[in-house]
Order: structure tokens, then C-alpha cells, then sequence
């Protein structure tokens, strides 16, 4: 859902750019900024430190383990194209998305804060479902201790701030810009 909130609203940006090539409308000019702004927010903070994060979270359980995280009774509900649109396609589709287009960043410590109120949110929401329904979102976290599902959460938060801070370099890197 995030990559496609995300992609839609890189679609919405480059059609008002183009509409508005050549228009003297201020407005017009000032509501554009507010869309680059948030597409870019969205970049930093979503598109890219969890898109990685799934792609690479997804395939090491999947390899080590394919019914930790996507059990094989679910291929009779979720075609192969599909897991692969989800949990692979998401990878290429940001890079590409990053070496064509500059992204702002917004302040580390912003970035950060978001990033980890994004986790935190997210870790929140997968223990009130289990709560409600008794089932782990992901079969993986069945099989952890209440001690351990901590560290886990706990390293999956700083994995994700650590792919927030990649994205920044990276794309700093590409676009050859020091904050």
C-alpha cells in the first residue's frame, strides 16, 4: 500500500509539473511545492527504508524458511506474480525512482523520528491484531519467546532507520549533494 500511495503520488507530481510548465499561477506554483514536499517526505521515510526493508526482510526468512513468513498454503489464494509484486518488484521500482528524480530529505532527526514512529505503529498494530485474533500477522513471531519478540522488534527498528540513513546517502551520492 505505501508503494502505491507512493508511485501515485510520483504520477500526481510529474502531471501538475507538466500541466503547469509555462503557467504563471503562483498557486498553482506554491500547491506543486507542497506535492514535490510530501512526495519527497514519502521517499525518505517510507518508500525506500521499507520497501527495502521488506524485500530484504521477506527473501532471507523466505530462503531460510518460507513458512515463517509466507506459509506455502497461501499460494492457493495469492498467485506467484502477485508475492513477487509485493515482496520483489518494490526494490527495483525505488532505485529507479531514485536515480531519476532528486529527493529532499527532510532533517536526520525528523527522518528518524518518523521512521520510528512508522515502526513503532506498525509493531503496535501487529500485536493488537494478534491480540483480537490470537494469529501473528507473520507466522514467524509464533514461534518467539515474549523476550525475544522485544529484540526482535527492537532490530527490526534500527534495521529500518539504518536503511532511512542508506536511502540518504545514497541518494546524496547519486544526485552529488552534501547536506
Amino acid at each position: 500500500v505505501i508503494q502505491a500511495v507512493f508511485f501515485g503520488i510520483c504520477v500526481l507530481t510529474d502531471l501538475s509539473s507538466l500541466l503547469t510548465k509555462g503557467n504563471d499561477s503562483q498557486e498553482q506554483e506554491r500547491q506543486l511545492k507542497k506535492l514535490i514536499s510530501l512526495r519527497d517526505w514519502m521517499m525518505a521515510v517510507l518508500a525506500f527504508p521499507i520497501g527495502v526493508f521488506v524485500v530484504t526482510m521477506f527473501w532471507s526468512i523466505y530462503i531460510y524458511d518460507r513458512e515463517l513468513v509466507y506459509p506455502k498454503l497461501l499460494d492457493n489464494f495469492i498467485p506467484a506474480w502477485l508475492n513477487h509484486g509485493m515482496h520483489t518488484t518494490v526494490l527495483p521500482f525505488i532505485l529507479i525512482e531514485m536515480r531519476t528524480t532528486h529527493h529532499e530529505y527532510p532533517s536526520r532527526s525528523c527522518g528518524l523520528a518518523a521512521v520510528c514512529t512508522f515502526a513503532v505503529g506498525y509493531i503496535l498494530w501487529m500485536c493488537w491484531i494478534h491480540h483480537v485474533t490470537g494469529v501473528w500477522v507473520y507466522p514467524l513471531l509464533e514461534y518467539l519467546s515474549p523476550g525475544v519478540k522485544i529484540i526482535f522488534f527492537t532490530a527490526v527498528t534500527i534495521i529500518i532507520n539504518i536503511f532511512y540513513l542508506l536511502g540518504e546517502v545514497l541518494n546524496n551520492y547519486i544526485w552529488d549533494t552534501q547536506k
